[in-house]
């Protein structure tokens, strides 16, 4: 029997993966007990993309439980050991605002909730391959140490600076930066990772995400930028910007594009390491771009309001860089444009 566990199965890149895993692997092994429910509330629940996993997924197993929880996690990996092909470990605190708020249930889920996933796989499992969801977090606010311009609708890099055609890649340091809470929790776990690679020799991907996004994302005030700011556009509600004018630059990826990536990682030999993943510079865009797309396009004014201040250590450039996953892993291409995942969410 061929097994997959995904944690966090319940949000975007964890739903989007068990139904591509379905029919790809004997059994789907789902860990979600519905934390974002907890972090934004109600509206931001997970429940609902469950529920559909369980009805429509035949080869599914849920298990509401928490990452935190040793113990239980030990017995799902003591249960199927060598029959576990893949970890996909999507599970976390997503929000560095958020963090801020509780540190210790921040640090407890991402560090330690990782952790407890590592240890799992070396003690029942050490031959399956694990792919941890990491964050462009981890490199703090390094990003607006670089020489930016202010433009008319957002910032944007000297067209002769390394990082302006492809983007950041993943020789950025991490050091002497601020990170926020939530960064420095995901960089614990990103270091872990590595560590038990390069330490104890297990497979492992470490995959430094973008703004990933798409129609099953619940997005919130405090995590899931676009999604939000399209939600509150078509509810007719207020949207807070916060700082820098509204002209912060990022990159977005679609659930779909960064799956294919998880997958084609799994089927390729040889290739633990550290990946930074996103949309690049094709699907990047600002808060005030966007603002105007939905308005020229789909006529969805959005009311908003600028705030004077940013979030503390939040990016306000940031462009990924793809080009180390795509020189390993040849077959795989960024399929979703910026203009189709924005209408997918209008429109869902």
């Amino acid at each position: 029997m061929s097994i997959a566990i995904v944690t966090g199965s319940g949000g975007l890149i964890g739903a989007e993966s068990v139904k591509f895993f379905s029919d790809k692997f004997d059994k789907i092994i789902g860990i979600d007990n519905d934390s974002r429910r907890y972090f934004f509330g109600k509206t931001a629940s997970v429940v609902s993309n469950i529920n559909i996993l369980k009805k429509e997924i035949k080869n599914y197993k849920h298990h509401n439980l928490d990452i935190r929880n040793k113990l239980k996690i030990e017995k799902i990996f003591k249960k199927y050991k060598k029959n576990i092909k893949f970890i996909l470990h999507c599970a976390a605190q997503p929000s560095h605002d958020w963090a801020a708020r509780e540190p210790f249930t921040d640090f407890l889920i991402n560090a330690l909730g990782t952790l407890n996933i590592l240890e799992s796989v070396r003690k029942y499992s050490q031959n399956a391959k694990l792919v941890h969801m990491s964050t462009n977090k981890v490199y703090g606010d390094r990003p607006n140490l670089l020489p930016l311009k202010e433009q008319k609708r957002r910032y944007e890099i000297s067209k002769q600076h390394k990082y302006f055609q492809n983007g950041i890649d993943e020789t950025m340091s991490i050091d002497d930066t601020k990170h926020s809470l939530f960064g420095a929790s995901k960089l614990a776990a990103d270091i872990y990772c590595q560590e038990y690679w390069k330490y104890f020799g297990l497979k492992i991907g470490i995959f430094r995400g973008c703004c990933l996004t798409g129609s099953l994302h619940q997005g919130a005030e405090l995590h899931g930028f676009l999604s939000y700011l399209i939600k509150t556009a078509k509810e007719g509600k207020k949207y807070s910007i916060f700082g820098y004018k509204g002209k912060q630059v990022r990159d977005n990826m679609h659930s779909e594009d960064v799956v294919d990536a998880i997958w084609e990682f799994y089927k390729t030999k040889n290739n633990n390491g550290v990946y930074n993943i996103g949309g690049g510079r094709a699907n990047s865009c600002s808060i005030l771009e966007t603002i105007d797309i939905l308005k020229k396009k789909y006529d969805l004014k959005l009311k908003y309001k600028i705030m004077k201040e940013n979030r503390s250590g939040d990016h306000i450039w940031y462009i990924s860089d793809n080009s180390k996953f795509e020189s390993i892993h040849k077959n795989w291409k960024i399929k979703r444009n910026l203009e189709s995942i924005i209408e997918e969410i209008v429109i869902n």
